[in-house]
Parts: structure tokens; C-alpha cells; sequence
């Protein structure tokens, strides 16, 4: 049973299910139109998974992140202009982009109702704001680590830290006097891997949404939140004869063009 150190993102457990995390990136790219001139900006980069698939609409790419180790993986793609450590709600443009694709990375941030109009006030004319958020809070997956650190450690997690998203309307209400927008969701069955490491859902897990739930503990506390956490995984999405497990994970997409 692993346990989390009190650490960067961990790029080796992140890329773990990196074509499964990569799908949703593809569709949303799908779904840009024609663009203006100007950069394309991957906004929350990680380490570059789409960096290649976004070099091919034959623009500058800028890449922006916090994370140094998830930037030098980044770096070893070859295909961004520039590489930026930022915070990305901090970010500024210096040029007007006619993309900025923030794929998995928003959800980080708070206060969307002010962040979203400051990207969308960013872009070039004609520009498009792209953007993919998981939309499973509320599951098993992501709720039962909230819940369960909350019982075991009370006072302990501070979930503020942690992602969220607001309700579909409210992007709609927020976004659609600023342009033409389109919002969607999209619920994708992953089959999991079986791993003698855990339950499949705890590895897809536990390097992104219970990160820093799990930074928040020691170790031995870290190792008895893990168990409980598989325990009821076993109930919720249980493993095939196989040890696979099919695992339904949605997501919510928008884009604006302004």
C-alpha cells in the first residue's frame, strides 16, 4: 500500500492512465473552430500530453504551469515555444491568444465566476476559450475520500484546497453574454487496469483529486484513509474475475468564442 509524500505532482502517477486522461483532452480540441491569429496558450500544461496534438494547429504554443517537475516532463516533448511557470490563475497573456485551452486544470482554481470572464476578456477577436473539467465530485471515486478523511480526521482536510466546479447553468449564465457558447458533458466508461498496487479507482484517484487530501495526513494516517477508501471501492466499482474495473467518469466542456 502506497502512501503520498508532501511533494510536487508526482508526473509518473499522473501519466499512469495517460491515454485515459488524454481522450477528453482530443474531444475538446475537436470542438475549436477556426481560429484568428495569435498564440495558442495550454493553460495548466502538466507534462505536455497535448502539447504535440496542439502544436499541429500550426501556431505558437505557450505552456503554464505551477508545477516544475510536470514543466521539465513538458519540456521533453519538444513542441512548446515557451514553457511558463506560473500560477495559471495569475497568468497574464503577452500577446492576445486566439486560443487558450485549459484542459483538467480550471477546476484547481476558485472563484470561477470572476476567473472565467478575465481568460475569456484575454483572448484575441475571434478567439476561443476551451475548457475540460472533471465533473465527478459527487461519485463514489472523489466523494468517499472527502468523506471518510472528514470522519477519520476531522478538522484535518481542508477541502478548499481542493477542485471544484460550479453547476452547468451558472458557466452558461456566465459565459453566454460574452460570445457564442457551446457546453457540454460527456460521461466516459474507463476500464481500469487491475494493479497488485490497490483498487484500480484509488490509482486513478489518488494522484489528482485526493492529493491534497492525502498530503494533509501523515503516513500511517495516509495508509489507514487508503484502506477504508478501497474498502468501500470494492463495493462501489468492484473488480471483474479479471481484476478490471469499469469505471464511469464524467466530465463537463465548454467553449466560448468571442
Amino acid at each position: 500500500m502506497s502512501t503520498v509524500s508532501h511533494s510536487d505532482w508526482n508526473p509518473g502517477a499522473y501519466h499512469r492512465f495517460r491515454g485515459l486522461r488524454l481522450r477528453p483532452a482530443i474531444d475538446l480540441l475537436r470542438a475549436v473552430g477556426q481560429l484568428p491569429e495569435g498564440p495558442v496558450i495550454d493553460l495548466g500544461c502538466g507534462s505536455g500530453a497535448v502539447g504535440e496534438a496542439l502544436a499541429a494547429l500550426g501556431r505558437d504554443v505557450v505552456g503554464v504551469d505551477a508545477s516544475p517537475a510536470m514543466l521539465a516532463e513538458a519540456r521533453k516533448a519538444g513542441v512548446y515555444t515557451q514553457l511558463v511557470e506560473s500560477n495559471i490563475g495569475d497568468w497574464q497573456p503577452r500577446v492576445a491568444p486566439a486560443l487558450i485551452f485549459a484542459n483538467a486544470s480550471l477546476h484547481w482554481l476558485g472563484d470561477h465566476a470572476a476567473l472565467m470572464p478575465k481568460l475569456a476578456d484575454m483572448l484575441a477577436p475571434g478567439g476561443t476559450l476551451a475548457v475540460q473539467m472533471p465533473h465527478q465530485n459527487n461519485a463514489p471515486s472523489h466523494r468517499v475520500w472527502a468523506s471518510l478523511a472528514e470522519e477519520l480526521f476531522a478538522g484535518r482536510v481542508d477541502m478548499s484546497r481542493g477542485p471544484g466546479v460550479l453547476k452547468p447553468a451558472q458557466y452558461h449564465h456566465m459565459l453566454a453574454p460574452l460570445g457564442e457558447m457551446r457546453l457540454w458533458e460527456t460521461d466516459y466508461y474507463q476500464e481500469l487496469e487491475a494493479s497488485d498496487a490497490g483498487h484500480p479507482v484509488r490509482l486513478f484517484t489518488e494522484s489528482t483529486y485526493a492529493r491534497p487530501i492525502l498530503e494533509a495526513l501523515e503516513p500511517d494516517e495516509q495508509a489507514r484513509l487508503i484502506a477504508g477508501f478501497e474498502a468501500v471501492m470494492d463495493k462501489a466499482y468492484p473488480r471483474g474475475r479479471d481484476g478490471r474495473v469499469l469505471f464511469p467518469f464524467r466530465r463537463m466542456f465548454f467553449t466560448l468564442v468571442v
